[in-house]
């Protein structure tokens, strides 16, 4: 999706969401933490790689990461919200770069390189035998068949979707208050709990996000939602780049001071005393340059010196 990245002092932050996809869904309830660990670390990494690359960016950047793991009816749905600020520091912290094109960085390039990083991950955590397969998933133990799985999973694009520039802090807050501590469901979308049954709403993205009732019994409800309990000390906000708890303290007030106005620019602004490039007429007298009060038409034009005829014939 195209990006409209506004060249601003003060970069207009963006909206970057990662999934994977629903062939996958099924691994993440028996390994939380090592999928979820592992979209992290590999969301992260092409954002990472590709922003430094000259050809897209040229960067170093910053951002955030929050994890939620629902989806609108509760099912498992792992994905990764970043929050970037448009542009990045130049490899040398020289000067802050700003995004060369319509678009931020190439979101079908970030989702091969998300999807590379990805399946080697998981490949990583099978060798050293870390991933767990009870019950259904017991055959996927095996070499053979794990690595037939994972070649099915280059079939298809993985999802990164970039949402357009936020367009100021008011809207980064409320974008942030929405997301960074959300639970699976709130308790305004709680429609009717009756007779062992829990109806509640959702939106249905498949068809134009329309608003539809689901019902379902009190236990597979508390299923669902218990899907998406995090395990023991488990961090689900994380920051990366010049943002990094070890880097920030450096790195952020070198952006803010590269961010700044140019002084020649600042020296270069017009004052009252000196004419600008948009003045037409200099006062005959001081030199100084006109200043715009009002704007007339020619039918206002003609009133007034109607109105000026009139006053003196009567006087």
């Amino acid at each position: 999706m195209k990006l409209s990245p506004r060249y601003a002092s003060a970069p207009d932050p963006i909206g970057r969401p990662f999934t994977i996809p629903h062939d996958l869904s099924w691994l993440a309830p028996q390994n939380k933490k090592i999928v979820y660990d592992l979209l992290f670390h590999s969301s992260a990494a092409a954002l990472l790689e590709i922003a430094a690359d000259p050809k897209h960016l040229g960067a170093e950047i910053g951002f955030l990461s929050v994890l939620h793991t629902w989806g609108q009816n509760l099912q498992i749905h792992p994905h990764i919200h970043c929050v970037i600020p448009s542009g990045g520091l130049s490899p040398d912290h020289q000067r802050w770069v700003h995004p060369r094109y319509a678009f931020f960085l190439p979101v079908k390039v970030l989702s091969r390189v998300f999807r590379g990083k990805f399946i080697a991950g998981l490949k990583r955590a099978f060798k050293q035998k870390k991933l767990r397969f009870p019950g259904s998933m017991k055959p996927l133990a095996h070499k053979k068949a794990f690595d037939a799985f994972l070649r099915t999973l280059f079939r298809h694009d993985w999802v990164v979707y970039a949402k357009r520039p936020f367009g100021g802090p008011q809207h980064v807050l409320h974008y942030l208050a929405r997301y960074t501590h959300r639970v699976a469901i709130s308790n305004h979308r709680i429609v009717n709990v009756a007779d062992g049954n829990v109806t509640f709403r959702w939106k249905d993205y498949a068809h134009h996000s329309q608003q539809r009732l689901m019902t379902v019994t009190a236990e597979e409800f508390l299923r669902r939602f218990l899907l998406h309990t995090l395990p023991r000390g488990f961090v689900r906000i994380r920051f990366c780049g010049f943002l990094a708890n070890r880097r920030r303290g450096a790195l952020l007030p070198l952006c803010l001071e590269l961010l700044k106005p140019d002084p020649q620019s600042r020296s270069a602004a017009p004052t009252a005393s000196t004419p600008t490039s948009r003045c037409l007429w200099l006062c005959p007298r001081c030199g100084g340059a006109t200043t715009l009060i009002e704007k007339l038409t020619a039918q206002q034009l003609r009133w007034r010196s109607v109105g000026r005829e009139s006053f003196c014939d009567t006087s």
